[in-house]
């Protein structure tokens, strides 16, 4: 039985987690918080690393020098408009990002955050498994396989699961003592 289809979907629910994870911000500026921030360029919505050079000059700052000076206004109200939290101070050339301290609280609600999100996670790994052994049943059912190819199967298919439930944990205590550590 051929499972790299349910395994692939598995592989994506994963890679979204870590791709929801890079845009939570743990203290330290990393510019990949602003890979989902889309910039109107000439009317065509563009990456904000596609127009500007990102850099990050010091550990809690992220400075934006757009190619085109005219776009300063349209980044500055796409960070603005955007759920980062942050306030964009420019000088007309660069943008700045200052992320300031995260508290003790902040930290702690960021972890719910990081958990919540790794749960979501294990509900959709939990779904496909769901989607895989009705597959298996339904062959069963048509007389397709054997009972014995069915139970080897789900087993199989119960492996794979524990195995992608395993990795989204280990990313949910990684992300979380990030986020927890000052």
């Amino acid at each position: 039985m051929d499972l790299s289809n349910y395994e692939e979907r598995m592989q994506k629910s994963l890679t979204n987690l870590e791709g929801e994870y890079t845009a939570i911000r743990a203290g330290r500026a990393n510019p990949r918080i602003l890979d989902r921030i889309q910039i109107d360029y000439y009317g065509t919505p563009s990456p904000l690393q596609s127009v500007a050079n990102i850099s990050v000059p010091e550990a809690r700052m992220i400075q934006i020098q757009p190619w085109d000076a005219s776009l300063i206004k349209d980044i500055e109200k796409a960070i603005l408009s955007s759920d980062l939290g942050l306030t964009p101070a420019n000088d007309g050339k660069v943008i700045r990002l200052v992320f300031p301290e995260l508290t003790e609280e902040r930290r702690k609600e960021l972890a719910k955050e990081v958990k919540k999100k790794g749960e979501d996670a294990k509900v959709a790994i939990r779904n496909i498994r769901r989607d895989a052994n009705d597959f298996v049943k339904k062959e069963a059912k048509a007389n397709t396989i054997s009972e014995d190819e069915q139970k080897q199967s789900e087993d199989e298919i119960q492996k794979l699961t524990d195995r992608y439930v395993a990795k989204i944990e280990k990313a949910i205590e990684t992300k979380s003592n990030e986020v927890m550590t000052v």
